[in-house]
């Protein structure tokens, strides 16, 4: 017997609708009734593709869609508000096989209604299956199965289910559960649409509706500086540290702006590796909500991971700076510094690869059915050698190089390069990838860059998989055991859809019930446990020191304690008691800020710029509180930081540092990635002005137009 490709999907998408229809009927009612005809039109468009729908019940200018689904039409739907809302309760309501059987509004339940569609209208399957049939009761709603052999008497003992209307030929079935796939999808869809189009409270970040202007004349100041042939350790340690400031802001952003961690969750969503198509063209639907809260467990999770890795780092580099002279102690630590950096290079190139396949490169990947990696995420392997690419698609063979496991950190220097020259000469290539895709490839030039720059100045050694293993292992140890939490959440009442986060009161709502969850999981907050993680690390690396030391001036071996395995639960208890003992304090990788201890913030700046209009309304847009913050493009603020005599150092095409000019009261530079499209706004909005805010103490007040 051969599944129905369509069954699984249906249930899934048929769950996803009775959840959301329970959860938020009476406002989508409320909002339904009150919107205009264009609203509704538009909701009904908004998630249509290519904005195509049904004009009437009719309109055959689409095929057969009027044959399948025709109530699904602008002329119905648009103008009596109670004839959608009637069709949505029916369908959220009640079971598949309920309407398979029976209909709503005097039409003909799914079944029927299919039949007298192929009677009155010739409505066919294009494909026969010969000698399939597909069955409809509840435990096998949406199966089939192909007769092979003894064709009679398998008919016979399904004469009964024949009878009953419950076993249909499979050309017959398919169209039945293409008609409930497509109204489930719609409706779906349709409630996240009516309920962001009608939202009073939502936290919004709309784009400007002014005209573009052409960036100021001030951008002819901006100075391109040649990035420095090497660097010393202190500029490392600030490098690192500039990395490590920026991922901590974003954590913190996380709870303080609802758009930052919605857009971190769709990304996470949107990127599963379920989603890339199998050998045989399957792949799970886009809309089902069932990842919704394991794609917020992984976005916290990973820049939580994020800033702990370049945390580390940054106190590896601070040991090796103090201990220049130690001849014991300095090779223990550059090889700690060695297998972190390709700690990270790996995760950041896992995070692009991941985007990568369900993006860009899509169709030059293919999942292995009911294979996944230690992580539990789907395998996917890549179809294509990149260089087949070399001549039909550069900057896509450049892409899938850098998606390759054997391209280590120092092959992607190459090229990164050579798509950094490709995106400089033709920058209309850089806009094919998509945000996501940006986002990560900045990430990966970011390590990528760090490892080049850290390996002449301190003579680091290879990566080893024997040696200064202490993050490595703990790391992937902790891993595993979140890895397995992640399904077990349900996080539905504050993330479904997504864009509920942006309701006042549900990003507090999600992250705290994940904070408790983890902690009845684990005995610890998720930040505790990677500062737990990264703490021990640092004092492993002392006793080894020490240990070390010993050994040389005795000239005998002094072996290491070595903690005896424990097993999950014997974990939780220890974490649990050393909860009760730790000072009331946050960690520093906290993900929810307490209204009643503020995190501190910066003095404000006390240097007052007279500048330009167009500069002066760039950081007006970036400091305005309001929801609509309105939208910045990257040439209006290069020309506005220009005005301000900032220079800047690119790396790599895509990541920039701007530096301060001497006449700044701070001398921090500040580094940022190029957003997609050369545009600032949506979620980059927060994160820009926090930074600047953070690093320089600017706000609104800071700038008068002259």
């Amino acid at each position: 017997m051969d599944p129905s490709s369509n069954a699984s999907p249906l249930q899934e998408l048929h769950s996803d609708l009775a959840w959301k229809y329970k959860a938020h009927a009476s406002k989508i009612e409320d909002i339904w009734r009150s919107f205009s005809k264009d609203q509704r039109a538009k909701c009904l468009k908004a998630g249509a593709a290519n904005g195509e729908v049904l004009a009437h019940s009719l309109d055959a200018t689409l095929g057969n869609v009027c044959k399948i689904v025709p109530e699904l039409n602008l002329q119905d739907i648009t103008t009596e508000p109670e004839f959608l809302l009637a069709h949505l309760k029916h369908r959220a309501t009640t079971s598949l096989f309920q309407q398979y059987c029976d209909g709503a509004l005097g039409k003909p339940g799914d079944r029927n209604f299919i039949l007298e569609m192929m009677l009155k209208k010739n409505l066919r399957h294009v494909n026969p299956f010969k000698d399939s049939y597909t069955f409809f009761m509840d435990d096998r709603y949406g199966s089939s199965l192909r007769i092979v052999s003894r064709h009679d008497e398998a008919l016979a003992a399904f004469s009964s289910a024949i009878k009953a209307g419950l076993c249909l030929p499979q050309s017959t079935g398919e169209l039945i559960l293409e008609r409930q796939l497509v109204i489930f999808q719609t409706f779906n869809i349709l409630i996240e649409d009516i309920l962001d189009l009608g939202s009073q409270t939502r936290s919004k970040n709309e784009r400007s509706k002014k005209s573009e202007q052409a960036a100021s004349a001030a951008l002819s100041k901006l100075t391109i500086q040649e990035r420095p042939k090497k660097l010393s350790l202190p500029d490392l340690i600030s490098s690192a540290q500039d990395q490590r400031d920026n991922l901590e802001e974003f954590l913190s952003l996380l709870s303080a702006e609802p758009v930052v961690l919605a857009h971190a969750v769709n990304m996470r969503f949107f990127s599963r590796p379920e989603l890339v198509i199998d050998d045989k063209g399957r792949h799970l639907p886009v809309f089902s909500d069932k990842h919704i809260s394991s794609a917020f467990f992984e976005a916290v999770h990973s820049a939580i991971k994020g800033a702990t890795v370049w945390n580390y780092i940054c106190r590896l580099l601070g040991l090796l700076k103090d201990a220049t002279a130690d001849k014991v102690y300095r090779p223990i630590i550059l090889q700690e510094i060695s297998n972190i950096c390709h700690l990270e290079y790996s995760r950041a190139q896992a995070q692009f690869t991941r985007h990568v396949q369900t993006g860009i490169g899509a169709k030059h990947f293919k999942r292995i059915a009911n294979s996944y990696d230690n992580a539990g995420n789907a395998k996917v392997n890549m179809k294509i050698q990149p260089e087949e690419l070399t001549r039909t698609d550069p900057a896509l063979h450049y892409v899938l190089r850098l998606c390759q496991s054997q391209t280590n950190a120092s092959k992607a220097v190459d090229w990164i390069k050579k798509l950094s020259d490709l995106y400089e000469s033709h920058p209309i290539d850089r806009e094919t990838l998509q945000e996501r895709e940006i986002d990560a490839l900045g990430d990966l030039i970011v390590i990528t860059a760090f490892i080049q720059d850290v390996s002449p100045v301190i003579s680091m050694p290879a990566l080893s998989r024997k040696k200064g293993q202490m993050f490595v292992s703990r790391s992937q140890e902790l891993d595993v055991e979140l890895n397995k939490l992640r399904g077990e959440i349900d996080l539905r009442e504050f993330a479904v859809p997504i864009d509920n986060l942006l309701e006042p009161g549900m990003t507090n709502g999600a992250l705290t019930k994940l904070d408790q969850f983890v902690v009845s999981k684990t005995g610890s907050k998720m930040g505790f446990l990677y500062q737990d993680l990264m703490e021990d690390c640092l004092a492993d690396l002392e006793n080894q020191y020490r240990a070390t030391k010993a050994k040389l001036e005795k000239k005998e071996d002094i072996p290491l304690p070595i903690a005896a395995p424990q097993s999950t639960g014997e974990k939780v208890e220890q974490r649990k008691v050393k909860e009760k003992t730790r000072p009331c304090q946050s960690t520093i990788f906290e993900i929810l800020q307490a209204p009643e201890v503020p995190k501190e913030e910066p003095v404000e700046s006390t240097q007052v710029f007279k500048v330009s209009q167009p500069v002066s309304q760039v950081f007006s847009t970036l400091f305005n509180k309001s929801e609509a913050r309105g939208s910045i493009s990257w040439g209006a603020f290069e020309s506005a930081m220009a005005e301000l005599g900032f220079s800047v150092v690119p790396k790599y095409g895509s990541v920039y540092t701007f530096s301060p000019p001497d006449s700044m009261n701070v001398k921090k530079s500040f580094t940022v990635h190029r957003p997609h499209k050369s545009r600032i706004e949506g979620y980059l909005i927060p994160i820009f002005a926090r930074r600047l805010k953070r690093t320089y103490g600017w706000s609104e007040g800071t700038f008068k137009a002259i």
